[in-house]
């Protein structure tokens, strides 16, 4: 390598500067948009909990067969709903939603079983696509906008529609969801068929109620709510996920350009050191040789 002049790593040292300025902004971005996206999800928690809470009750109570959304059956053809972000420079959070897929389908197909994606963000389009999977549907630019109800009603009815007509027996989600400011997990969940937890206490409890119109009614209902508002909770755990992540990694980026802008300038006022004493050492040989 080259010995650099003190005009190269001046030069050096300014362009660190320059990308440490911009790291610190997007961090700061980052922070600004966690705080709105953790009041969203604080507020999509409870309710997502609830609903589960409710549809696990009624369905303990009524004919599994008669709703096609509960019906198990042989898992032959899974769809896997990847939710990654649209965005980069967010550390391992798009490639850790990836590895976890790939994992799941590469089990999934040495037990004989075909996996169909339906897949949210850019980056998991941009790696899935054109691999030889069997991709369904694929949706980019997801979060320019606020995730919203619209967006994921639309799409519910089309995941809902493959596991009623039996081209799917099983659907499962993944994404990453925060778990502290700092840290954040990749979690595969099942959405379809939905299975009921029996409680004997609340199956005792159950029995007080009076339900109209008829517990089926009401069920069905529901089991349309469940389906739209588990991607919207899913999308908003991805979105302040994702801001967390960035946020930490322009953080890391940041700290890491001082570390290097002290490493440079070290290296600067050495060379600069260097120039002097090796100018100074002519002088005094040209003072010498005029004696």
């Amino acid at each position: 390598m080259a010995k650099l002049s003190t005009r190269d790593i001046k030069r050096k040292i300014q362009g660190i500067k320059n990308t440490q300025r911009i790291t610190k902004a997007m961090k700061a971005v980052s922070a600004a948009k966690l705080r709105k996206a953790q009041i969203q999800l604080q507020a999509t928690r409870p309710y997502s909990e609830k609903l589960y809470e409710l549809i696990n009750d009624l369905a303990m109570h009524v004919d599994r067969e008669a709703h096609p959304l509960l019906q198990i059956r042989e898992e032959r053809n899974i769809d896997y709903v990847v939710i990654t972000a649209d965005r980069g420079l967010a550390g391992a959070f798009n490639s850790n939603v990836i590895k976890q897929t790939l994992k799941d389908i590469s089990r999934l197909k040495e037990e004989g079983k075909n996996v169909s994606l339906i897949l949210f963000g850019r980056k998991a389009v941009q790696f899935f696509k054109n691999k030889g999977f069997n991709i369904v549907n694929e949706y980019e630019d997801i979060y320019r906008n606020n995730v919203n109800l619209t967006f994921t009603s639309q799409v519910g009815v089309i995941i809902a529609q493959r596991y009623i007509e039996g081209k799917s027996d099983a659907v499962y989600l993944v994404n990453n969801e925060l778990i502290t400011t700092a840290n954040y997990e990749t979690k595969v969940r099942k959405l379809f068929p939905i299975e009921p937890k029996i409680d004997l206490e609340k199956i005792d409890k159950m029995v007080q109620y009076n339900i109209e119109p008829t517990k089926e009614q009401v069920l069905e209902n529901l089991l349309k709510q469940y389906i739209n508002f588990q991607l919207y909770r899913a999308m908003v755990e991805s979105s302040t996920a994702e801001h967390a992540a960035r946020m930490l990694a322009m953080d890391n980026a940041t700290r890491n350009a001082g570390e290097a802008i002290k490493r440079w300038t070290i290296i600067f006022n050495k060379a600069r050191q260097e120039s002097i004493t090796t100018e100074l050492i002519d002088i005094v040989n040209a003072s010498e040789a005029l004696k």
